[in-house]
């Protein structure tokens, strides 16, 4: 059931719970929901409610040092945590993202992929991610088949992101089950800090605070914290009762390795032939879903190049491309979902897309602007009529004409390189709480730009070799350096590892030092790999509420003991 912490009864303590989750975004509402019909008492606390809030706005404030800011939109705290206001665009990691590579220090996960891949189907069966399937070659050979051109890669690979019409909002895919007696969901429920008892090591409650300035604890055996990639070390750090410098840092790893996937466009591509519908890489509906064609480095060139495994797509530049009334209208439609569903439906299974951000990718003026009004939706569009009635035209009314394509925009994601001095640490400002706020401190390595640089040298070597037409990077003399957008995709800060040297939880996402706290989300992701995080953050988060309802003592009577009633079976 959903609770309001702030109308607590003063005078009555809240049950104790056999597991205590942190935050109610993707992650910790996967692991709440898995554990449904074990016999536990469940609950997940959330800073927010169940719509978006001032004070849960102002609680998301967080501090930049370096060439990438994290952007104010890029975390929500609401039920169902960022959820709420994602597109929907995911793919699998590749076998390559796992593994240890060489050339690349603190890389490796201490799990396999053939691990993480069977979770991958079950993420795709229960919570609404598009069955790995999809993702194979086949899939690939048949959106390729229809086009303009048919590409024969050397030295590239290509690889396919996708998504579904209608996002998974978590909070809306779950609700029977928030509201159901299996879970307690306390809103408005900031978490500031985990105390400790330190006889045992362990933790034994969460110290909650709410809009009313009311302070209480919620004590628990076990707790995941699932509160994204930054506030997850943020908490950490927070909490002092069992080590001075933050729970789980006693090895000085809690925040390191901060990564990102950081976007943007750089680099263009004159065509020599000509192009009018390549749907596969433009950007296409393909079995009710969008998707496109990402191309990167084959595992072979990474591994003799020694580099990253980052990707690029390709931008069809239309006359109406980055024009504020059509990209205004996509977001007001996409805001509409009924109307977004069947305008992606009304072209049947398989048709090319119009723009860009029809596929899941943010345009700026979504970041900007957020939801349109009316007014400034129809003020847009007035200011710029033709390109608008173009877009119009060849997205809904048009079956058959092509519109064409003189020059392709090249769009940019960087795989960024673990690296200890990429960190979140804490700010000297504080919050509301009193406690302070995150200061996230990351930019790209020369491994992380070199990367990059390379996949621009062999594609634009390849389409010169093909004859398909002439690609200005540039990429190699641009100072500042262009591609540092903030994605959202907040990785690594609680790293996975077998060393507590080196890491923050072990393989089964349990702080190396305390037996009770657990970790869910992409901060556990030693590497960051190509693919947006959201299906791996599920995934793991799958297979960690198989670990806890393994290791989990059921227990006849409801309360709880003194002492944690939790038996680490894997160890």
């Amino acid at each position: 059931m959903i609770i309001d912490t702030n109308g607590l009864n003063e005078h009555t303590a809240p049950p104790t719970y056999d597991v205590c989750i942190v935050g109610s975004g993707p992650a910790g509402l996967t692991v709440a929901h898995e554990l449904r019909g074990r016999r536990l008492r469940v609950c997940v606390l959330e800073s927010g409610q169940t719509g978006k809030t001032e004070q849960a706005d102002r609680l998301k404030t967080v501090r930049s040092e370096g060439e990438i800011t994290i952007a104010p939109h890029s975390r929500e705290r609401v039920v169902g945590g960022t959820s709420s206001t994602w597109d929907g665009l995911s793919a699998p990691l590749n076998p390559i993202d796992v593994e240890h590579r060489s050339w690349i220090p603190a890389s490796g996960w201490p799990i396999d992929y053939a691990d993480l891949s069977g979770y991958y189907a079950q993420a795709a069966d229960r919570y609404g991610f598009p069955h790995p399937d999809l993702y194979g070659r086949e899939h690939i050979a048949d959106l390729r088949a229809d086009g303009d051109y048919r590409f024969s890669w050397s030295r590239l690979t290509e690889g396919l992101l996708l998504a579904p019409t209608r996002p998974q909002r978590f909070a809306r895919l779950l609700r029977p089950f928030l509201e159901s007696p299996d879970v307690d969901v306390y809103t408005d429920a900031s978490v500031v800090g985990l105390a400790g008892n330190s006889s045992r090591s362990a933790v034994n409650a969460c110290e909650v605070r709410t809009r009313g300035d009311r302070a209480l604890r919620i004590r628990a055996s076990v707790f995941v914290l699932a509160a994204g990639g930054i506030e997850n070390a943020r908490l950490l750090l927070n909490s002092r009762d069992l080590c001075p410098d933050g729970l789980g840092n006693d090895g000085d790893q809690v925040g390191r390795y901060f990564m990102n996937h950081p976007r943007n466009p750089h680099g263009t591509v004159t065509l020599g032939v000509e192009l009018r519908h390549l749907p596969a890489y433009f950007g296409c509906l393909y079995k009710r879903k969008a998707a496109y064609i990402a191309l990167r480095l084959d595992d072979r060139t990474q591994r003799d190049l020694g580099v990253l495994d980052s990707y690029v797509r390709l931008e069809p530049l239309y006359p109406w491309s980055d024009v504020e009334g059509v990209q205004l209208l996509i977001n007001y439609i996409k805001a509409r979902r009924w109307l977004w569903e069947r305008l992606q439906h009304y072209k049947g299974e398989f048709a090319a897309l119009r723009d860009y951000s029809e596929t899941g990718d943010d345009s700026g003026m979504k970041i900007l602007g957020a939801v349109p009004s009316l007014a400034r939706l129809l003020g847009a569009m007035l200011r710029t009529p033709r390109p608008v009635a173009q877009y119009v035209f060849h997205r809904v009314l048009d079956k058959k004409t092509q519109p064409p394509v003189r020059a392709v925009r090249i769009r940019n994601f960087m795989e960024m390189e673990p690296h200890p001095e990429n960190r979140v640490m804490l700010a000297p400002e504080r919050d509301c709480y009193g406690k302070p706020l995150a200061l996230v401190k990351h930019s790209p390595t020369p491994l992380d730009r070199r990367s990059l640089i390379e996949l621009h040298r062999v594609l634009g070597e390849e389409l010169r070799v093909a004859g398909i037409g002439t690609f200005t990077s540039g990429l190699a003399q641009a100072d500042p350096w262009p591609v540092n957008d903030d994605p959202s995709h907040h990785i690594g800060a609680t790293r996975m590892g077998r060393s507590p040297a080196t890491s923050v939880v072990n393989a089964d996402c349990r702080l190396h030092a305390v037996p009770n706290v657990y970790v869910a989300g992409s901060s556990v992701f030693p590497t960051s790999g190509y693919a947006n995080p959201t299906y791996t953050i599920v995934a793991l988060a799958i297979r960690l509420a198989e670990h806890l309802g393994r290791g989990l003592l059921h227990r006849d009577s409801s309360p709880m003991s003194s002492e944690p009633a939790f038996a680490d079976t894997d160890q």
